[in-house]
């Protein structure tokens, strides 16, 4: 699932960096570029309405975590992005997936959520709380996931700082990582932004342009990197998993 910018993304939340201008028709062309790079690889697109009003709304991955087939309804930490759950709840329900939802006092943002197989780490920090993890473990633990709260601190979310390649290991930028030995295997990446991959199979990760170092570091390990450029989407904190939620896999 995926969902446009609206006109006011300039406007988007930041919270660990220094706003810097947002070209929103760049960026809009830079989103089409993201889709047509997850259709290229195999990948159908469903549209969440857009949420013109909500600045943050094109980060779809932060309104919900997909488990098997459940999805899980977030309650995002910034009051000012609740709103953009609604659609994204509709769109995921009309796909034939149960729902849940994190519910008050709780705070949940997907993108503080990193799944490996059946274990699940979810950040606490800036906009997920402990309600919430303690409400994402009751909804996951009956489908045999092990959810694990780790600390973060230094960025926005979880995948802000770490993802995870195709085999299980944890990639992250040591600098931005609260603790590397929270992970099973952790491998070190040169650049901030070659922490971010979405899987797009056993061997193809999507990532973004300005991690040439670790794209090629990936490559070496035998991967295929399949890079996009999203500038603008970094200049809000945004990353290449900010911009989709996949429902299989």
């Amino acid at each position: 699932m995926v969902r446009r910018p609206g006109p006011r993304l300039a406007e988007g939340l930041v919270t660990h960096t220094k706003r810097t201008p947002v070209d929103v028709p760049l960026a809009e062309r830079q989103w089409v570029g993201y889709v047509a790079a997850l259709r290229a690889n195999g990948w159908s697109t469903i549209e969440v309405p857009p949420a013109d009003e909500c600045p943050d709304s094109v980060f779809v991955e932060d309104t919900m975590v997909v488990f098997r087939d459940l999805a899980v309804i977030a309650r995002p930490g910034a009051a000012s992005r609740r709103p953009e759950t609604t659609a994204a709840a509709q769109a995921v329900a009309a796909q034939g997936h149960p729902i849940g939802h994190i519910q008050e006092p709780g705070t949940l943002d997907g993108g503080d959520v990193l799944k490996i197989g059946a274990k699940v780490y979810v950040g606490q920090g800036g906009r997920t709380n402990q309600s919430g993890i303690e409400q994402l473990r009751a909804h996951l633990t009956p489908l045999g996931a092990e959810v694990v709260g780790v600390e973060v601190t230094k960025v926005l979310h979880l995948k802000s700082a770490v993802t995870a390649l195709p085999d299980g290991t944890v990639v992250g930028y040591p600098e931005v990582v609260d603790d590397p030995s929270a992970y099973e295997m952790f491998l070190a990446v040169p650049e901030e932004s070659g922490a971010h991959v979405v899987l797009l199979d056993d061997e193809t990760v999507l990532m973004a342009a300005s991690a040439p170092r670790t794209a090629a570091m990936f490559a070496e390990h035998g991967l295929r990197p399949v890079t996009v450029d999203i500038s603008e989407y970094e200049r809000l904190e945004g990353c290449v998993t900010c911009l989709s939620v996949r429902l299989r896999g």
